[in-house]
C-alpha cells in the first residue's frame, strides 16, 4: 500500500462524519468533487471500498467502520499531545459544538467562557445536526434530549420554549402568512413546524435557519424562532402565546472521559451557569415579555 498523506484520512472523517459529500464540503472548505474524487483515490490506495454510496448519502462499509475507529484512537492521541504541548507552550482549545441560535448566544457570551488568566482559548462551530461527541469531533455539544451514549455526559439546561414572531409594524393581518426553512434543513420540530401545520400558507422559505430572522424583519410573514432569540429582539414581537407543544429539554453533552480535565470542567461550569442565570429568557420569561404582558393587561 502506498503512504497515504494525512489530509486523505481527514477528508475521510468529515465524510465518515457527516454522511455526504456536501455536508463534509462545507465543513473542510473542498468541492464536494474534490472531496469524492480524493476519496476514490483513497480506496485505490486502500484496496478496500470504505463507502455504500446511495441517494441517500454515504455510508460506511466494515472496512470504511474500522479506519474510523482507527482514527479516532490516532485523533485522541493527538488530542493528549495537544494536551501536554498546551501545558508546556500554549493554549488547549475547547470545541463547542451548537446550533445556530445557542452558538450565536455563545458568542456574545465568550467573555464568560474565556477570562483573563485562563491557559485554554475556544472553538465556537454551528452544527444544526446533533452534536457528535462519541468520536471527539467536538469536546462540549448542546443537545435537546438526554444523551443515550454510555460513553457520553450531561448537565440539564433550562428548557427552551418557542413562539411565533413578526416584525413591530407589521399590520395583523400578515399573520396568516408564513416563512420557514426548506424541508431539507428542518432538522428541528421547530422548523418542521410551519411545514406541518401551515404547508399552504408558506410564503417563502430559507436554506438557514439564521435567514429565518432576517425574513422575518422584512414584514412578508410570520416564523417560528426560540424565545431566547425573538424575546430579547426589539425588532421583533410575539404573534400569540409560546407554542407549548415545542418547548422541549436541553443537555450540555460531553465525553465521559474528557469531563474532568480541567479545561473542559472549567467551561462547562461556566456555560451551565450562564444558561441558567438566563433561565427565565430560554424559557420565555423574560422581562421585556412580561412586561409587554403587563401593558396588555392595563389597557384592557
Amino acid at each position: 500500500m502506498k503512504h497515504i498523506p494525512w489530509d486523505s484520512y481527514q477528508i475521510f472523517l468529515a465524510v465518515a462524519r457527516s454522511g455526504s459529500l456536501s455536508a463534509a464540503a462545507e465543513r473542510i472548505g473542498l468541492s464536494s468533487a474534490t472531496i469524492g474524487r480524493r476519496m476514490l483515490e483513497l480506496e485505490r490506495q486502500m484496496e478496500c471500498g470504505l463507502f455504500l454510496r446511495s441517494q441517500a448519502g454515504y455510508s460506511l462499509t466494515g472496512g470504511g467502520q474500522a479506519l474510523l475507529d482507527h482514527l479516532v484512537g490516532m485523533e485522541a492521541a493527538g488530542r493528549e499531545v495537544e494536551i501536554w504541548n498546551a501545558g508546556l507552550c500554549g493554549a488547549v482549545r475547547v470545541r463547542i459544538c451548537a446550533g445556530s441560535w445557542c452558538a450565536r448566544f455563545l458568542a456574545r457570551n465568550l467573555d464568560v467562557l474565556v477570562q483573563p488568566g485562563d491557559r485554554h482559548g475556544i472553538d465556537l462551530s454551528i452544527g444544526e445536526e446533533r452534536a457528535s461527541l462519541a468520536h471527539r469531533s467536538a469536546d462540549i455539544g448542546i443537545r435537546a434530549f438526554e444523551p443515550e451514549e454510555s460513553n457520553l455526559a450531561a448537565v440539564r439546561l433550562p428548557e427552551v420554549a418557542y413562539a411565533v414572531y413578526a416584525a413591530t409594524d407589521m399590520p395583523d393581518g400578515g399573520a396568516e402568512r408564513w416563512v420557514a426553512v426548506t424541508e431539507e434543513a428542518a432538522v428541528s420540530r421547530y422548523l418542521r413546524y410551519p411545514h406541518e401545520k401551515w404547508p399552504n400558507n408558506l410564503i417563502a422559505t430559507v436554506s438557514r435557519a439564521e435567514g429565518l430572522r432576517h425574513s422575518i424583519l422584512s414584514g412578508a410573514g410570520v416564523g417560528v424562532l426560540p424565545c431566547f432569540v425573538g424575546d430579547v429582539d426589539p425588532e421583533l414581537r410575539r404573534v400569540g402565546g409560546e407554542v407549548a407543544e415545542l418547548r422541549h429539554k436541553s443537555w450540555l453533552v460531553m465525553n465521559n472521559e474528557d469531563r474532568h480535565r480541567p479545561e473542559i470542567r472549567a467551561v462547562v461550569d461556566r456555560m451551565t451557569a450562564l444558561f441558567r442565570r438566563r433561565a427565565a429568557l430560554f424559557e420565555g420569561r423574560s422581562e421585556r415579555v412580561v412586561a409587554l404582558s403587563n401593558v396588555r393587561d392595563v389597557a384592557t
